[in-house]
């Protein structure tokens, strides 16, 4: 049985979803009322499935891979997501090159714009395609062109089926702070205190072995990789190795722990920046991941939906 509702959603009814996703109708009813299906609607005794919802991953799966239960829902609709997009498989030339493109703009905007860039997502596209803008500083542009490029070195790194290392990360910050020739690559020799943050990152002589500890965690982690993206970011901030470019940096880092596990790069968008900040000083204060763990899981499943819906 299937109907629609004002917003023109068509629905399905949970006999149908059952037989559609091969499981019970009964399991149907369960997921709904673990919040497990977004969208789906009760009506009385009844449940109304999204025809467009995609079947969650089993939850018991999840166990051991560090997901709150809150956030159990959205991790398995993205990894349906990654699956249906995963079938749609190998793209064409032309439709990769269309979506790394429009997303590479926007990642380098916003990344920049976080830290304090003043160009615009339309500038930030004629500054990758070559043009100066007149009105904006050197610096402007060479943030933009060397972001880019650290990406670029992301990729290639990715698919050399690497283990990451420092030496990968001092190379990425270099290309990152393209602007700073003296400071790139080079782990910070002063203090550093993060204005209205709540946490205070730790003296020079305790950044390498902390980096150490960072990248042999991080390879032994068994984590859920929208987890590790977020838990593992949140650390390297924490310890803010750089003197500069350490959000960029830090962000790319996400990104990679995401791509060598076949999941999309995702964008922390400029609009996020006050949840984003906010997810630091929960994690510093009370140990609560999920904020940050929410932001980067939203981005990528909002990834993965733009993914599909371009490629039809």
């Amino acid at each position: 049985m299937c109907g629609m509702d004002g917003s023109d959603i068509l629905y399905l009814s949970s006999e149908d979803t059952a037989k559609r996703w091969e499981i019970s109708d009964r399991r149907v009813r369960v997921l709904c009322e673990n919040g497990q299906i977004p969208g789906a609607i009760r009506d009385g005794n009844l449940w109304k499935i999204p025809a467009p919802a995609v079947k969650p991953r089993d939850g018991r799966t999840m166990r051991g891979l560090g997901i709150p239960v809150a956030l159990r829902g959205t991790i398995a609709e993205i990894d349906s997501l990654k699956e249906q997009l995963a079938a749609k498989r190998p793209l064409t030339d032309g439709e990769r090159e269309r979506l790394r493109d429009a997303f590479l703009v926007d990642y380098t905007y916003s990344s920049n714009a976080i830290e304090g860039n003043t160009l615009t997502l339309s500038e930030t596209a004629m500054v990758l395609s070559g043009m100066t803008i007149g009105e904006k500083p050197l610096r402007d542009h060479l943030e933009a062109t060397g972001h880019r490029d650290a990406f670029c070195f992301l990729e290639d790194f990715v698919k050399s089926g690497e283990a990451i290392g420092e030496a990968f990360i001092r190379q990425l910050h270099s290309l990152v702070l393209a602007d700073k020739p003296m400071d790139k690559g080079v782990y910070r020799r002063i203090p550093v205190i993060i204005t209205g943050a709540v946490h205070t990152p730790p003296q020079p002589y305790m950044v390498a072995p902390m980096m150490e500890e960072w990248v042999r965690d991080l390879r032994a982690t068994r984590h859920h990789p929208i987890v590790a993206a977020a838990e593992f970011h949140i650390r390297f901030e924490a310890i803010h190795p750089f003197i500069d470019g350490n959000g960029r940096t830090g962000r790319l880092l996400a990104n990679f722990i995401l791509m060598q596990s076949g999941y999309m790069p995702v964008s922390v968008k400029y609009e996020d920046r006050r949840a984003y900040y906010d997810a630091f000083t929960a994690y510093h204060k009370d140990g609560d991941i999920a904020p940050m763990l929410g932001i980067f899981a939203e981005r990528e499943r909002q990834r993965l939906l733009d993914c599909l819906a371009a490629i039809g």
